[in-house]
C-alpha cells in the first residue's frame, strides 16, 4: 500500500490558493501573498489547518478517513435543514493526494465548549439539535452509509467502572463509593428501549461545540462519527462536555423522559471514570486536565438522581 504523503504548509498554502483564487472565495491580501495557514492542532503531520480568518481546511489521512469524511459532507446537508445551530458548510472540496480527500469549510463563529460555558438559552440551543436529530429520516441518513449500532450494556460499564473507581481512588482522584448509588437492579432499568434509535452525533465534546461569548451554541463540528443508534449517547456526551444538569435540562426540554436521561447520565459517569483511570495508568499527562474536567462535569448532582421503578413510566416523545 503507498504511504500517504505528509502535508505541509506550502502542500496546504499551494491547494488553498488555487481554491480560494477559482473560487473568488478569499481576501485580496490571501489571493495576491498566498493565504496564511496554519495547523489547527499538534502532531507532525496535521490534518486540519486554519486559513486566514475565514476558512477550515480538514485533509483525510487515510483510506477510512476518505469514507468518513465523503459521509460526512452527505449527512452535514441532509442534518442542516432539521436542526437551528449552525452545522458547517463545504466551499469546497475533492481530493489533495491520490484517493484521498479535502474539504475546505467555513469557519463557524465563535469559540470552543472546552473555554465557554453554556447559559440557560444555550442549553435550549443543544435541546433543539437534539430535538432536531430525532426529526433526521433514518431511512435517508442510512441510505447515505451512516451505520447502525447497538445500545452499549450499562452493566458491563457499571463492572468495569467499579473496578477502575478503586484505582481512582488509591490515586486520590474519585471517591469509589459514589458509584455505589449505580446497582445491578438500577442498571437493569435504564437499558435501552427497543425502537428508541435516532440519529446521534455520537462524539458532542466540548471541542465540537462552537459556544459565543454569552453562552448560545452557535455551531456543531465533528459529524464524522455519526450513527443511527441509542439518543443516550448524546446525553452522555453533553454531560460529559457542559455538565450532567445542564446535559439533561437540555435533553428533557427536548422531550426526553426519565429513563434516558438517566442512562445517559450514568453513560457518562462511567464512562469518565474508565478514560481518567485508563489515562492514570498510561501516564498520558497531556489527557489528565480535560479528562478531570469532564470527570467533573459528569458527577455534577442533579435533581433526578435516584432510579425509581421506571417499568411503568412513559418516556413516549
Amino acid at each position: 500500500m503507498t504511504q500517504a504523503p505528509t502535508p505541509s504548509a506550502d502542500t496546504v498554502r499551494r491547494l488553498v490558493r488555487s481554491l480560494l483564487e477559482e473560487g473568488k472565495g478569499g481576501e485580496e491580501t490571501e489571493q495576491a501573498q498566498g493565504p496564511d495557514v496554519r495547523p489547527a492542532g499538534s502532531g507532525a503531520a496535521p490534518a486540519t489547518w486554519w486559513v486566514g480568518t475565514r476558512h477550515v481546511l480538514r485533509l483525510a489521512p487515510d483510506r477510512d478517513a476518505t469514507l468518513r469524511q465523503r459521509r460526512e459532507l452527505r449527512l452535514r446537508d441532509l442534518v442542516r435543514p432539521h436542526v437551528a445551530v449552525t452545522v458547517p458548510a463545504s466551499v469546497a472540496h475533492g481530493e489533495w493526494a491520490p484517493g484521498l480527500t479535502y474539504t475546505l469549510d467555513t469557519k463557524v463563529p465563535g469559540g470552543s465548549g472546552e473555554r465557554h460555558d453554556v447559559s440557560a438559552v444555550g442549553e435550549a440551543d443543544l435541546a433543539g439539535l437534539l430535538t432536531g436529530l430525532r426529526e433526521v429520516p433514518l431511512r435517508q441518513a442510512e441510505g447515505i452509509g451512516v451505520p447502525r449500532t447497538a445500545p452499549r450494556s450499562l452493566e458491563a460499564l457499571r463492572r468495569a467502572a467499579v473496578r477502575t473507581a478503586e484505582r481512582l481512588a488509591k490515586a486520590d482522584e474519585f471517591d469509589a463509593t459514589r458509584l455505589n448509588q449505580l446497582t445491578g437492579a438500577a442498571a437493569a432499568q435504564l437499558v435501552a428501549q427497543p425502537g428508541s434509535g435516532v440519529l446521534t452525533h455520537h462524539a458532542l465534546t466540548g471541542g465540537h461545540l462552537v459556544v459565543s461569548a454569552d453562552g448560545r451554541v452557535r455551531g456543531v463540528l465533528g459529524w464524522a462519527d455519526a450513527v443511527v443508534g441509542d439518543p443516550a449517547e448524546d446525553i452522555a456526551g453533553l454531560a460529559l462536555a457542559v455538565g450532567s444538569p445542564a446535559a439533561v435540562r437540555a435533553a428533557t426540554l427536548a422531550g426526553y423522559g426519565a429513563r434516558p436521561c438517566l442512562r445517559g447520565l450514568w453513560l457518562a459517569r462511567c464512562d469518565s471514570v474508565a478514560r481518567l483511570a485508563e489515562a492514570l495508568a498510561g501516564r498520558d499527562a497531556t489527557r489528565l486536565t480535560s479528562l478531570r474536567t469532564e470527570l467533573r462535569h459528569a458527577w455534577e448532582p442533579i435533581l433526578l438522581e435516584r432510579v425509581t421503578d421506571l417499568r411503568d413510566a412513559d418516556d413516549a416523545l
